[in-house]
């Protein structure tokens, strides 16, 4: 996860939002009326930090993601069993080599200012990602061109087949169709255009976004006519606040007091496994976490079931490999038992000791914070003084570009293809592998599966990978969570989604 921050403020644009649609905040109105104006209320969400940017193809914050997924489209998305299906791509075939892609676009599509979307934006797109090798690049890396042949026909040539292609090109809104225009002027980051179901109406710094019904969305009208994200970083607040109908929904709730929310009428609380991932990563760049046995020792001194209790109260799955349990790509493999006496003896091997560690956390994901103070005290136990370094993170994020760390605690959220829980992490030319893991075994073996059509030879590829990752203490994989949402009872057709995505398309307020 790398961005810069985002900061920017107006009264005027904060009232914008009011002005446009009629309403007051938070007021619920007719929803059988939606197609009349003002008649769909604006729903508050209390999510629980800031977004670090809002051009989709440059942050990679959850918070980010919350507000974008709701402003921008992509040529297919997951369903709801994570199947990808038709977006801005109403079919697609293959040739017999499986080496061209032909899109066909929906008609009569438009961005949320009234420009027409046409295959042009989509080659726009792709190769801003491609050219400027922005953080979703690695998806692109079998694709040879991008052309349109056609306003509503976009061709794909591949290097390679790349049986999870629609994976890439729908996963997440990383890969949005993003408008030329809006990126030249530099807006994009600010006042971002999309072809989603809402468009973006002001931004108050520090305190939350609002998003308006976008009336040229080309799906079916939303009922709202409009979305207010509010900042909540205390999730004890953002419960107080939905409970007292200041906001009607929230992902920010306390672990601890899921279960028995649960088990209430108000606000309903609803959970479900993730796609997710949460782990350790030290700096391999910097002595003496090059060498595998001080990470193995590491590995070995965690209590990943203490971990887990304390940062998640139950709200999660222990594992030592990224992909969950409920995915057809699992592998089970956990080879770090509890073992402090084996970690002592690792570090011996290693010429290690009277280490100090620096572990960089960030306040605006609390669990990264309780987990340390876990990890801090068990690591103390084999001669390890763990000094917590608490960051907000847009700090996180430039020390981790920068590698100005010994070791971090972060996860990553919403993957869907296997290829995405490896490959931007582990391969030495990753994205996103600021902890400079170096192994050209797992390079060929990742370069290999992400070009398998034999999906029961890829998950054998990837379960290779997985071992040797788990092996090599890479990342010191914790624990996946469940994700848990809540809401009031005046929102109807919200659904908790595996991939964490925050859809309000079709969401209503009543009465």
């Amino acid at each position: 996860m790398s961005s810069t921050r985002f900061r920017l403020a107006g009264a005027t644009l904060a009232l914008l939002l009011t002005a446009t649609v009629g309403c007051s905040a938070g007021e619920g109105v007719d929803v059988d009326g939606g197609n009349a104006a003002g008649a769909g209320g604006v729903l508050n969400a209390a999510i629980g930090g800031e977004p670090d940017q809002l051009d989709p193809h440059k942050t990679s914050a959850y918070y980010s993601f919350q507000v974008l997924e709701n402003v921008f489209d992509t040529l297919v998305e997951p369903d709801a069993n994570l199947e990808m299906q038709p977006s801005l791509a109403t079919e697609w075939t293959t040739s017999d080599d499986q080496l061209t892609w032909t899109f066909t676009l929906r008609e009569g599509v438009k961005f949320s200012d009234g420009t027409p979307l046409t295959a042009e934006d989509v080659v726009y797109s792709y190769n801003r990602i491609i050219n400027e090798k922005l953080n979703t690049a690695y998806k692109f890396g079998t694709v040879k061109s991008v052309t349109a042949s056609n306003p509503t026909t976009v061709v794909i040539t591949l290097t390679a087949p790349t049986p999870n292609l629609l994976a890439n090109l729908g996963g997440f809104k990383g890969v949005a169709i993003v408008q030329k225009a809006n990126v030249e002027s530099g807006e994009i980051t600010t006042k971002p255009i999309g072809s989603g179901p809402f468009a973006l109406s002001g931004y108050t710094s520090g305190d939350n976004i609002q998003l308006v019904r976008n009336d040229n969305y080309w799906g079916e009208r939303p009922k709202l006519d409009g979305v207010r994200f509010t900042f909540v970083s205390d999730p004890t607040v953002a419960l107080q606040n939905l409970r007292g109908n200041e906001v009607h929904w929230t992902d920010n709730l306390p672990p601890q007091q899921v279960p028995a929310l649960r088990d209430g009428d108000e606000p309903k609380v609803e959970s479900v496994p993730s796609t997710d991932y949460w782990y350790l990563a030290l700096n391999q760049g910097r002595k003496p976490y090059d060498d595998v046995n001080v990470r193995r020792a590491i590995a070995f001194a965690l209590d990943r079931e203490a971990i887990t209790k304390a940062a998640k109260f139950g709200l999660a799955t222990v594992n030592q490999t990224a992909i969950p349990q409920n995915s057809a790509f699992y592998y089970e493999y956990a080879p770090y038992s509890h073992d402090p006496n084996q970690a002592r003896q690792l570090l011996d091997q290693a010429g290690v000791s009277d280490l100090t560690m620096d572990l960089m956390v960030t306040s605006e994901y609390p669990e990264t914070v309780t987990a340390a103070q876990v990890i801090a005290s068990q690591l103390e136990g084999i001669g390890v003084n763990v000094k917590i370094r608490t960051l907000d993170f847009a700090q996180w994020l430039d020390e981790q570009g920068n590698g100005n760390f010994d070791s971090f605690m972060l996860g990553w959220l919403g993957n869907i293809d296997p290829d995405e829980f490896y490959y931007a992490q582990h391969h030495s030319g990753g994205t996103f592998n600021f902890h400079k893991y170096r192994n050209p075994a797992v390079d060929q073996m990742l370069d290999r599966a992400r070009t398998e059509t034999d999906q029961g030879a890829r998950k054998q590829q990837y379960e290779q990978v997985a071992k040797q990752i788990v092996d090599d203490a890479s990342y010191i994989y914790l624990y996946n969570p469940d994700v848990a949402q809540g809401w009031s009872k005046q929102v109807t057709g919200y659904q908790v989604r595996t991939d964490r995505a925050i859809r309000f398309r079709d969401v209503a307020l009543t009465r």
